[in-house]
């Protein structure tokens, strides 16, 4: 399967969502696992900001990957973030996207907190 390496060096990436289990079937609520390694894998939404765009990207991490408390606001670093084109088709409807995925996900700084007044 081809995919594009995503060069993450001149981006700010933010958690926009908590972690959460990656589900196989929705209906069984089977979890999706690494071909691999066998690790349960979790979505992680993130805020990308690069050359003066934002964009929320949902990525598949390896669960062995993601830190404990991760939560929205932190900034992160992306090991090895990759972007899958993909196309289906389901009751004749075509679908295509990209998947990204990422083998690990670093806390980069502290979290971004709203100002208050004080």
């Amino acid at each position: 399967m081809r995919f594009i390496p995503v060069d993450t060096t001149a981006a700010l990436v933010m958690v926009a969502q908590a972690p959460r289990p990656k589900l196989k079937d929705r209906r069984t609520g089977e979890m999706a696992m690494d071909a691999e390694t066998g690790a349960p894998l979790v979505t992680l939404d993130v805020t990308f900001v690069a050359n003066g765009e934002a964009d929320i990207l949902s990525l598949t991490v390896p669960q062995p990957g993601i830190p404990d408390g991760l939560a929205p606001g932190m900034l992160v670093s992306l090991t090895r973030l990759i972007a899958r084109p993909w196309e289906n088709e389901f009751n004749g409807q075509r679908r295509s996207g990209i998947a990204f995925r990422a083998d690990a996900v670093t806390v980069a700084a502290a979290p971004v907190l709203a100002a208050t007044n004080a």
